[in-house]
C-alpha cells in the first residue's frame, strides 16, 4: 500500500486525505499548528491518522508521496530532507487531477484571478454545465473530485500550488497578469515568481490553449524568450488583434478559429478596466468550450463580483464606500484608483510586502482628496504621498479610520479601502479586513 503524508491539516490538506483514503493510500495528516476541530472531526470521521503541532521526522520521511499545503516554503528543512530522499512532494492540483478526467480550466495571475475564476464558473453553470470551482477558492478541489464527476473544473491556482506540480495541465489556462508579488519566497527575484507563473502552460499539448494579457509586457516578453506549445489567444484593450480578444467601438470582440462574437461593454455588471480584461479572459475560455454567445453576454450583465474586491457597500449622505480589501499590492490598488469617477477619500495601509508607491503617484494627483492610513508603519505613505495629498491621517482600528473618512468624505465623494499591502498587522487576512470595514460603515 503505498504511504500519503499530507503536510498542513487545512481545506486542502484535510481535502487531499479524503480522496488518499478513497483511492487506497494509506495517510497520515501532519500539521505543525493546530488542526481546526471541524477539520479534525473529518478526519475521525474517514478514520484518517493525524498529529498536530508537531511533524514527528519517522513518520513523514517513510512516505511514497508527500502532499504539502502551499503555505509551507521550500526552503524548510523538512521539506529539503524529504527533496534528498527522492520522495515527491506536490501539491494538491498535481495529486487531485489524476483522480478526475474531467476538462480543466486553471486560472493563475498575480491579480484579477478570484474574479476571471467566478467568472468563468458563472458562465459555465448559466450553460447548463456540470461544473466546479475549486482550488485557491472555495471547497478543496481533491474534496471535490472524491465527491462528484463534474465534467469541468475551473481552478483558481496560486503560484505556491504550481510549484508542486509535475503532470498537471489544463485544457485552457488564462494568466491574468503579473507584477511583483510575494517575493519573499522567491529570492527577491522576479524572474523565479514569473517562472513560477508560467508552469501553468509547461505541460500544455498543442490542442490545448493559454489566455493571456497581451498589453502586460512582461507576459509577451517571456512567451517570445520561451516559447510553449499550446495555442496562444491574447486579449488586449490596448491594441486590435488577428486572433483573440479586443475592445472595438464600445464593444468587446473575441477572434477564435474563424469565428467571432461582439458583445457591448455599455452592460457589463463589473466597473473598471480591469474587469474589462477579466470579462474578456473568461469569455474568451466561455467560447472554446464552445458556449453560446447570448448565454456569454446574459452572464456577464448579470455577474455579481468578488467579495472584498472593489464591492460597493452602502451609500450614507451621498458618499458611496467601496471595499478592495483583496487589494494586498499596488497593481490591484492602481487598478481600484483608476476606475474611481469622484474625488476619493483613499485608506490604505498594512503589511508592506516591498511595494513602490512611485506607480501610483499619477492617480493619486487626480483622484485622492485625503489619505486615510491604517497600518502600524506608515512612514513608506506618508514619504510617497505626504507632500501630494493635503490631508493624510494616521489611524491604527477600522472603526477609527471609517470614523475620520466619514468626516471627511464630501457629497458626491468616494471612501475607498484599498489597502495595496498585506493584512496581518491589524487583522486576521483580508477578508477580516473587509468584514470589519463594512461592520463599521453599518454602525456610523
Amino acid at each position: 500500500m503505498q504511504r500519503l503524508v499530507i503536510l498542513g491539516g487545512g481545506e486542502s490538506g484535510v481535502g487531499t486525505a479524503i480522496l488518499g483514503k478513497k483511492e487506497g493510500y494509506e495517510v497520515f495528516v501532519s500539521d505543525r499548528g493546530k488542526i481546526k476541530e471541524e477539520y479534525k472531526n473529518v478526519l475521525k470521521h474517514f478514520e484518517i491518522n493525524w498529529e498536530e503541532e508537531v511533524h514527528t521526522e519517522s513518520k513523514i520521511l517513510n512516505a511514497n508521496v508527500v502532499m504539502k499545503s502551499p503555505g509551507i516554503p521550500d526552503k524548510v528543512a523538512l521539506i529539503q530532507k524529504l527533496h534528498t530522499k527522492g520522495i515527491p512532494v506536490i501539491s494538491e492540483i498535481e495529486f487531485a487531477s489524476k483522480y478526475t478526467n474531467a476538462t480543466i480550466i486553471g486560472i493563475t495571475g498575480s491579480n484579477g484571478k478570484t474574479t476571471t475564476t467566478m467568472l468563468t464558473n458563472y458562465i459555465f453553470k448559466e450553460a447548463g454545465l456540470h461544473v466546479g470551482m475549486a482550488g485557491n477558492i472555495g471547497d478543496s478541489y481533491a474534496k471535490m473530485v472524491s465527491e462528484n464527476s463534474y465534467d469541468y473544473y475551473v481552478l483558481e491556482i496560486s503560484s505556491f500550488q504550481l510549484d508542486g506540480i509535475v503532470d498537471f495541465k489544463p485544457h485552457i489556462a488564462i494568466l491574468t497578469n503579473i507584477t511583483p508579488d510575494h517575493l519573499d519566497r522567491y529570492d527577491y527575484k522576479f524572474e523565479n515568481y514569473m517562472a513560477s507563473k508560467f508552469r501553468i502552460a509547461k505541460n500544455q499539448e498543442p490542442e490545448d490553449y493559454l489566455i493571456y494579457d497581451a498589453d502586460d509586457e512582461v507576459i509577451v516578453q517571456w512567451l517570445q524568450d520561451n516559447p510553449v506549445k499550446s495555442q496562444l489567444i491574447p486579449f488586449s484593450i490596448k491594441e486590435q488583434l488577428e486572433e483573440g480578444a479586443f475592445i472595438q467601438d464600445e464593444k468587446i470582440i473575441i477572434k477564435t478559429q474563424n469565428n467571432t462574437i461582439e458583445m457591448t461593454t455599455e452592460t457589463l455588471a463589473l466597473e473598471g478596466k480591469h474587469n474589462l480584461k477579466n470579462t474578456m479572459a473568461a469569455s474568451t475560455a466561455a467560447k472554446l468550450v464552445s458556449i453560446r454567445k447570448e448565454t456569454i453576454r446574459n452572464s456577464i450583465a448579470t455577474f455579481q463580483g468578488a467579495e472584498h474586491r472593489l464591492e460597493k457597500v452602502l451609500k450614507i449622505n451621498h458618499v458611496q464606500y467601496i471595499n478592495d480589501s483583496k487589494a494586498t499590492n499596488v497593481n490591484a490598488t492602481y487598478y481600484a484608483l483608476d476606475s474611481m469617477k469622484t474625488a476619493t477619500v483613499w485608506i490604505v495601509g498594512g503589511v508592506d510586502k516591498g511595494n513602490n508607491y512611485k506607480e501610483l503617484m499619477p492617480l493619486v494627483r487626480e483622484k485622492v482628496k485625503a489619505i486615510i492610513c491604517l497600518g502600524e508603519d506608515n512612514s513608506k505613505i506618508i514619504d510617497a504621498f505626504g507632500n501630494v495629498v493635503d490631508l493624510v491621517v494616521e489611524t491604527y482600528a477600522m472603526e477609527e479610520a471609517v470614523k475620520v473618512a466619514y468626516k471627511i468624505a464630501g457629497r458626491g465623494e468616494t471612501v475607498l479601502l484599498s489597502p495595496a499591502c498585506a493584512s496581518f498587522d491589524l487583522f486576521k487576512n483580508y477578508e477580516d479586513r473587509g468584514n470589519q470595514f463594512k461592520n463599521a460603515i453599518k454602525n456610523l
